[in-house]
């Protein structure tokens, strides 16, 4: 074992070798990137505007009562929305019904054999489909969420009244914001720089920044004065912080390279040398989705259960216990009990979906027929079966570490729920803000290298 974690080490690739600062100033000096950011930063003021545009046939000074301490579902949702959901603004739902979608598409493409020729064998034809079907699974989960919370929220006096009118322009008017954000993300990616729908998650989760400084200047300075515990407590924090950002980057980084040998072959008229080359395989190759699929598998009976049973947060029995414990991952109210075995079943979801979308997104045998075709093999290894063994103990390896680093980092917020801190970002908040950050220099990269090609070319 301690062969294989020496032979992992944080390689920085081409787009870490440049400082993220020299990218942007390159990137504002090149006209064609420049736009493409220009046109970015104003969609992103379309949808921090937004979210300050309250839902029709909503009380606004009732608001503020109802919603002043959003809990729960409610919680993670604002978290996610940028604090629309608190406003109760067309954006309240932000994007969660889409990556529900896309989530239940890919699941459903690995069951249903249409859907997965679609996906491996359709090209840009299939492609569109599948992007159809998940815009119309999209509307389908916006409808259901937006009526559950009007359901949820008909009995707290947030709207001006109760009547159908009324409840068809709330639900609307969520399922509408859902539609443009979707559109939004679309155009982003497409238009501007970056994965639109991960930056409006990541613009979302940033703009609870603020609430964050205030909570650090709260524990420094709270209302009998200047606190020494305090001051180290949040200096504590802000250390903390720091080291869990370096060890995320270091995790997204990181990969393992498994050396391949290419023999000599003839192509056409000519005779190609031997190569040396490698397999990147990254250490945490599904990224930040175990959590994001675990998250929705944990919160999904709760968003169900309070559609159907009004006020059941402050019931008993078995359908109020489950509520409580679909809760506990993003809710403090809940007891020690839901919080400890929310948290061991959600450390299991978070492993198993690691493991689920790894052997999904990379077939160790697949790989191996490739290279055998092309007549290539690993050192040491025989071109095969052996071959296909020794990439999926690897892969087997990758993923434990990969999914106990995840486990460990979104469970994090539930560990500090036991103290008195209320931190605004959590573990899963910061994966998908490095995540994006790491991503979208990526991309700036790639569009400069393009630009500078294609002026050589030309």
């Amino acid at each position: 074992m301690s062969g294989f974690l020496n032979s992992i080490r944080g390689q920085s690739s081409a787009s870490a070798k440049t400082s993220m600062f020299k990218t942007i100033k390159n990137a504002i000096s090149t006209p064609e990137v420049r736009k493409k950011l220009f046109y970015t930063l104003i969609l992103i003021v379309v949808f921090r505007f937004g979210c300050y545009i309250t839902v029709p046939g909503v009380n606004s000074i009732a608001l503020n009562d109802a919603m002043g301490d959003t809990n729960g579902i409610a919680g993670l949702i604002d978290m996610i929305s940028g604090g629309a959901f608190s406003r109760f603004s067309v954006f309240a739902m932000s994007i969660s019904p889409y990556i529900t979608a896309s989530i239940v598409i890919q699941l459903l493409a690995m069951i249903i054999p249409s859907l997965e020729r679609l996906t491996k064998e359709g090209g840009e034809e299939g492609r569109k489909k599948i992007n159809r079907y998940t815009k119309l699974l999209t509307v389908v989960l916006a409808l259901v969420e937006g009526t559950g919370i009007y359901l949820s929220y008909k009995s707290s006096g947030i709207f001006v009244d109760n009547t159908f009118l009324t409840g068809f322009l709330v639900v609307t008017g969520l399922v509408a914001g859902t539609a443009l954000l979707m559109w939004l993300g679309e155009q982003i990616t497409s238009k501007g720089i970056g994965n639109g729908i991960s930056l409006l998650i990541f613009i979302g989760i940033i703009s609870r920044l603020p609430s964050g400084i205030t909570t650090l200047w709260n524990i420094i300075l709270p209302q009998a004065g200047f606190s020494t515990t305090g001051l180290l407590t949040a200096i504590g924090i802000v250390i903390g912080a720091l080291i869990l950002v370096a060890g995320v980057v270091f995790v997204q980084q990181a990969e393992r390279r498994v050396p391949v040998q290419y023999s000599k072959k003839v192509v056409g008229r000519k005779m190609v040398g031997a190569q040396n080359t490698h397999i990147p395989l990254k250490l945490a190759m599904a990224g930040v989705m175990p959590v994001i699929f675990a998250s929705s598998f944990m919160t999904f009976p709760a968003m169900i259960i309070q559609i159907f049973v009004s006020d059941i947060a402050n019931q008993t029995g078995f359908l109020a216990g489950l509520y409580k414990f679909s809760i506990a991952t993003s809710s403090s109210s809940v007891g020690i009990g839901y919080s400890i075995a929310n948290a061991l079943v959600y450390l299991l979801l978070i492993i198993g979906f690691t493991f689920f979308y790894t052997y999904a997104t990379f077939n160790p045998a697949e790989v191996s027929n490739n290279i055998k075709k092309n007549g290539g093999f690993i050192p040491g290894i025989r071109a095969g079966k052996p071959t296909t063994e020794y990439l999926s103990s690897i892969i087997s390896k990758l993923t434990w570490f990969g999914g106990l680093f995840l486990s460990l980092i979104a469970i994090l917020p539930m560990l500090l729920r036991f103290t008195n801190l209320n931190i605004a970002f959590g573990g899963t908040s910061i994966l998908i803000v490095v995540g994006v950050a790491l991503e979208t220099v990526q991309q700036l990269e790639s569009q400069l290298a393009m630009r500078h090609y294609k002026g050589f070319l030309e």
